[in-house]
């Protein structure tokens, strides 16, 4: 027997979401139920409820950054029990025999992961996301949450803190490599505390000076502005990764320049328009221009244990269930410091 719950839902492109119920399947042999404590914001989830990336399936709930306590668990389900905290990230099923999935890069995997949310997992079943009271997930795909992380400033993590912990850690970012973080948002503010903790020297690529500050605060060695062209002069052949958080078209041959011998500059940002690029900038120093999504499951545990080992927590605002339409405005805006996450016992009739 399914089970009702509360949640926020989208319906059109130009239509605000609007709470309504939902279905939740029965327990599985290796399900586990959560009961919903913080759902995140992503700007993914916008794009999605906006239908601005194209592929929207109507109604959906977003959310794919969750955290919870594990309320029920089916027979089979060795690896949480009730009582467990807990968290859900960006997906939710993969084949787990291709080459990806067995590398624990599931999210690679090639038959297609299966989205939190707007997405059908291979028995048919249409996801829904996190803005909810409760959610089902198989147990592979449910991750633990340290004691040392509180529930709420966990959230973001499982998206916005793999996103950046996954790329940093695959080029090596520690200890004598000097990093560059490109914006100061969501993404990017997570990826400054993790790169400092990672031993890495940081420096941070804004649009402004306004975040310079904050900055410094979560570990950023070194501050500049991308809108004085001086930057680029001063910075030019300087750094062995730069990781872009926004999405928007740059210009790459600029940025490209600031990476010295074998550098790489990695796209985290889904920008509107192609990307271009003048081939010299790239050739020049023997440089790389790469892209990576979020991480597989047990790297993104990894991540977990490693940001409450070192007190790394996401920067929040906490709202309630309704005003979800008016920080979607405010995310778009670029209104928050530096993310929103929704508490969902707001969502309790």
């Amino acid at each position: 027997m399914t089970t009702t719950v509360n949640a926020y839902i989208a319906t059109a492109p130009d239509q605000p979401l609007s709470k309504t119920t939902i279905e939740r399947r029965d327990l599985a042999p290796r399900d586990v139920l959560i009961d919903i404590a913080y759902a995140g914001i992503c700007h993914s989830d916008i794009h999605t409820a906006r239908n601005e990336w194209g592929g929207t399936t109507y109604p959906v709930v977003p959310g794919h950054e969750i955290t919870g306590t594990v309320s029920a668990v089916g027979a089979e389900v060795t690896r949480h029990k009730v009582g467990d905290r807990v968290g859900v990230g960006c997906f939710v099923q993969s084949c787990g025999e291709c080459g990806p999935c067995k590398d624990g890069d599931e999210q690679y995997c090639v038959k297609g992961a299966v989205g939190t949310y707007n997405s059908t997992t291979y028995e048919g079943e249409f996801t829904h996301g996190g803005y909810s009271q409760q959610v089902v997930v198989t147990e592979d795909f449910v991750l633990r949450i340290p004691d040392g992380l509180k529930l709420d400033v966990a959230t973001p993590l499982l998206c916005a803190g793999i996103t950046l912990y996954s790329p940093l850690k695959h080029w090596g970012a520690g200890p004598g490599k000097k990093v560059a973080i490109i914006g100061m948002g969501g993404l990017g503010h997570v990826g400054v505390k993790i790169a400092h903790a990672l031993g890495a020297e940081v420096t941070v690529l804004s649009q402004s000076m306004r975040k310079e500050e904050d900055g410094k605060r979560f570990g950023a060695d070194h501050y500049y502005t991308t809108s004085d062209e001086s930057t680029f002069r001063t910075l030019r052949n300087e750094f062995d990764l730069i990781l872009n958080t926004v999405s928007v078209n740059l210009d790459l041959n600029q940025y490209l320049s600031l990476l010295a011998v074998n550098g790489t500059f990695v796209e985290l940002g889904l920008p509107e328009h192609p990307l271009q690029l003048k081939a010299f900038p790239l050739l020049n120093n023997r440089r790389s221009l790469a892209g990576s999504m979020v991480g597989g499951i047990a790297p993104t545990q990894e991540m977990l244990d490693f940001c409450a080992e070192h007190g790394i927590g996401a920067e929040i605002e906490t709202i309630s269930a309704d005003g979800i339409n008016e920080a979607y405005d405010r995310v778009v805006d670029s209104d928050v410091r530096y993310r929103f996450v929704i508490d969902a016992a707001t969502l309790a009739d």
